[in-house]
């Protein structure tokens, strides 16, 4: 059974792993393996770093704009659920002016 516990990095850990693999001219593979952390880890780091610098693949969402994606997502769902109470509360006024 896999572990519950998953370990956090510093963004200056994941800043410096980045810097290593642009630095060392080896393989992310390579770099991940010596400081002992997964490859996938060190590979989507590497990616989400490219596309803040606007050197990612076409369509690929930078850092600020997924993050203000979150949130426009989390506000969008907070105004539907008060869209819905209003709603409810314009049906049940309604039904009772109509006695």
């Amino acid at each position: 059974m896999g572990s519950k516990y998953t370990k956090r990095y510093t963004e200056e850990f994941k800043r410096d792993a980045i810097a290593l693999v642009d630095s060392s001219g080896r393989t992310l593979t390579a770099v991940a393996r010596e400081l002992g952390i997964s490859s996938e880890f060190l590979r989507g780091w590497y990616r989400r770093a490219k596309a803040d610098r606007g050197e990612g693949a076409p369509g690929e969402f930078t850092t600020a704009e997924r993050e203000e994606l979150k949130r426009l997502r989390r506000q969008n769902s907070e105004q539907s659920k008060t869209i819905e109470v209003l709603r409810k509360a314009a049906v049940f006024f309604a039904k009772e002016s109509d006695r």
